[in-house]
């Protein structure tokens, strides 16, 4: 069953386009605020990514908690949904676009309402629950979830490297009271 994971996950993440990676970068400013939104396991992938936003230096939000100010003109809005057609997602994307948020999706369909309102988009085509991306053996979302995963490791990774942050830096902002 392992090895069956892994081969979906290979074969998820050697059609992610890394050219769609490196085109979010100039969104992710240490000056600005990041706001990221996923609904479901997608929106527990979006908090994982917040964390290490955190830990690299930048000022992050995930949408819905109670900490989380408003959203302004200037900020960006990193929205996840494999369908990309989740409708709380779709509509509040829908807000921050209209007051004059940069836009990031993460979802498996290029074509979806998500997509159309990005200014850009990275296609992770793992299996979701409406049945598009790769086929899975795996329940729902998952290897959708799994490969979000792994696609946004690299980013902040990618992040890590051109902002010259290190392990030891990224340990500093890390939980100290646990």
């Amino acid at each position: 069953m392992i090895q069956t994971i892994m081969n979906e996950i290979n074969e998820v993440m050697n059609l992610v386009d890394e050219k769609q990676i490196d085109a979010t970068l100039p969104f992710f400013k240490k000056d600005q605020r990041i706001f990221i939104t996923g609904a479901g396991r997608s929106g527990f992938q979006a908090k994982g990514f917040a964390m290490r936003l955190m830990h690299i230096g930048y000022q992050d939000y995930v949408m819905g908690e109670t900490i989380t100010p408003s959203i302004q003109k200037g900020d960006t809005w990193i929205a996840i949904s494999g369908s990309g057609t989740t409708k709380g997602i779709v509509t509040d994307t829908q807000v921050a676009k209209k007051l004059g948020l940069d836009i990031i999706a993460l979802t498996s369909d290029a074509t979806s309402p998500l997509a159309q309102l990005a200014d850009c988009v990275i296609v992770i085509p793992g299996a979701t629950k409406t049945g598009a991306g790769i086929k899975s053996v795996q329940l729902l979302s998952t290897l959708f979830d799994q490969t979000v995963h792994i696609t946004l490791d690299a980013l902040t990774l990618k992040l890590a490297q051109r902002d010259e942050t290190s392990n030891e830096d990224a340990l500093h902002e890390h939980v100290n009271v646990e």
